[in-house]
C-alpha cells in the first residue's frame, strides 16, 4: 500500500526547513554583521552541494540498491552540520557548518523523489497531492517564525531549523523503501538520452531558471525589510506565494489534460520574467508586491510539476534517479548558486532593481533556450503529470 502520511510528513518537514531557512537565515547574517557578499558565498554554499552531492549520492544509491538508508544518514549528518551555527560567528566556521550541512541535506530530495515515484508506480498523477504537503510546511515555518521574530531575537532562528532538522530525520526513519525500477527494453542510454535537443533544452532552461530565482531567495527577505515592510509582512509574503504554489499542485491534473507540458514551460518562463520586473521596479507598490508572489504558483509550482513530469518520462526505468539528480544539481544546484553569487555582487554595485531586472533576463534566455531546442512536435510522450 501507498504510504500516502509518511511520505507526505517527510516532505512536510523537508520543506518546513526550507521555510525557515531561506527566508530568515540571511536576516541572522545580516544581524551578525557579514556583508552582502558574504551572505551571498554562504547560502550559494547550499546550490553548490546541489550540483555536487546529488550525482554522488544518486550513484551510491545506484551501485548499493537501496535509497532510504542513505537519505537517513544525510538527515543526521545534516543537523549535525547546522550544530555548528550554535558555536561560532566566524565567517570560516559558517562556511565549513554551512559546506558539511548543505553537502548531506542535498543528497537527500532526488532519493525521496525517486522512492515517491516508485510507491506511487502507475499513480505517478497523485505526486501532487503528496508534495503538497511539502509547501504545506513551508507555510506553517515561515508564518510561524515569521511572527514570532517581532518578539523574540533573531537567534531563535536557529533553534526552529534544528528542530525542523531533527524532524525530517525522524521522518526518513518512517519511510518505507520502495523496488527498484525494473528495466525497459528499448531505453535509451544516460549519454544517448543527453543527446536528444530537447533534452539538452530543457536542462539548460531549468538552470536559467533557478539563475533567475537566485536573488529572489538570498535577498527577498532583507529587500522587504530594508523597504519598510515588518518582519511579520516578510512572512505573509513568502507565504502567500506558496498558497499559490499549492493550489497550481492541486489544478495541474487538470491543466495538464487542456495543455502540454511544453506549452506549461514556457508560460511559466514568461511569468518569471515579468515577476522579476515587478519585484525589482514596484518594491513601493504593496499591490504589485502582492501580484508578483501570487506568480510563484506559476514560476515554481507549474514550473516545477511539469519540469519534473517530462524527467520522469524522458529518464525511465533506472535512469529515473540520475534524471532526478541531473534536474535537480543542474538547475537547483548550479543555476540557483549562479544567481545567488551573481545577485550578492550586484545587489550593493548595481542596486536591487538591477539585481532582479539580470533575474528577469536569465528567464527570458531560458525561454528562448527551451522554445527553440524543444520543438513543438516533440512531444513528451504524455501530457498527465
Amino acid at each position: 500500500m501507498l504510504p500516502y502520511w509518511r511520505l507526505s510528513a517527510y516532505y512536510f518537514f523537508y520543506f518546513a526547513f526550507v521555510g525557515a531557512f531561506s527566508p530568515y537565515f540571511t536576516l541572522y547574517l545580516q544581524s551578525i554583521r557579514l556583508s552582502a557578499a558574504d551572505i551571498a558565498i554562504l547560502m550559494s554554499l547550499m546550490q553548490l552541494m546541489r550540483v555536487l552531492a546529488p550525482n554522488l549520492w544518486g550513484w551510491l544509491a545506484e551501485q548499493l540498491g537501496v535509497r532510504l538508508p542513505i537519505v537517513r544518514v544525510s538527515a543526521l549528518m545534516s543537523l549535525a552540520g547546522f550544530s555548528v551555527f550554535f558555536l561560532t560567528t566566524d565567517f570560516g566556521g559558517l562556511f565549513a557548518g554551512m559546506a558539511l550541512m548543505a553537502f548531506f541535506w542535498s543528497a537527500a530530495l532526488p532519493l525521496v523523489e525517486g522512492v515517491t515515484f516508485a510507491h506511487l508506480g502507475a499513480q505517478g498523477h497523485r505526486y501532487g497531492s503528496i508534495r503538497v504537503w511539502g509547501s504545506v510546511g513551508f507555510i506553517v515555518a515561515v508564518l510561524a517564525l515569521g511572527h514570532g521574530l517581532d518578539f523574540v531575537a533573531l537567534e531563535a532562528v536557529l533553534w526552529v531549523t534544528a528542530a525542523i532538522l531533527a524532524g525530517i530525520f525522524v521522518c526518513a526513519l518512517a519511510v518505507p523503501e520502495a523496488g527498484a525500477p525494473p528495466e525497459q527494453h528499448g531505453v535509451l542510454s544516460l549519454r544517448d538520452t543527453l543527446r536528444r535537443p530537447e533534452v539538452r533544452a530543457l536542462l539548460g532552461a531549468c538552470f536559467m531558471m533557478s539563475a533567475a530565482h537566485g536573488a529572489l531567495y538570498v535577498f527577498y527577505s532583507i529587500f522587504l525589510v530594508e523597504h519598510g515592510y515588518d518582519k511579520a509582512l516578510v512572512g505573509w509574503m513568502w507565504t502567500l506565494g506558496v498558497l499559490a504554489e499549492i493550489v497550481v499542485f492541486m489544478l495541474m491534473p487538470r491543466l495538464t489534460k487542456r495543455f502540454s507540458l511544453r506549452a506549461i514551460l514556457l508560460f511559466s518562463f514568461a511569468c518569471a520574467a515579468a515577476r522579476f520586473i515587478m519585484i525589482g521596479w514596484g518594491a513601493d507598490s504593496l499591490a504589485l508586491l502582492v501580484l508578483a508572489q501570487l506568480l510563484h504558483g506559476v514560476t515554481f509550482g507549474a514550473y516545477h510539476a511539469a519540469a519534473i513530469a517530462v524527467v520522469n518520462l524522458w529518464f525511465p526505468g533506472r535512469l529515473q534517479s540520475r534524471g532526478q539528480a541531473l534536474y535537480g544539481s543542474l538547475s537547483f544546484g548550479a543555476g540557483g548558486m549562479l544567481g545567488g553569487l551573481i545577485s550578492g555582487y550586484t545587489w550593493d554595485a548595481a542596486g536591487a532593481a538591477w539585481t532582479y531586472t539580470l533575474g528577469a533576463v536569465f528567464a527570458l534566455i531560458g525561454l528562448v533556450w527551451l522554445a527553440a531546442g524543444w520543438r513543438a512536435t516533440v512531444r513528451a510522450e504524455a501530457r498527465a503529470v
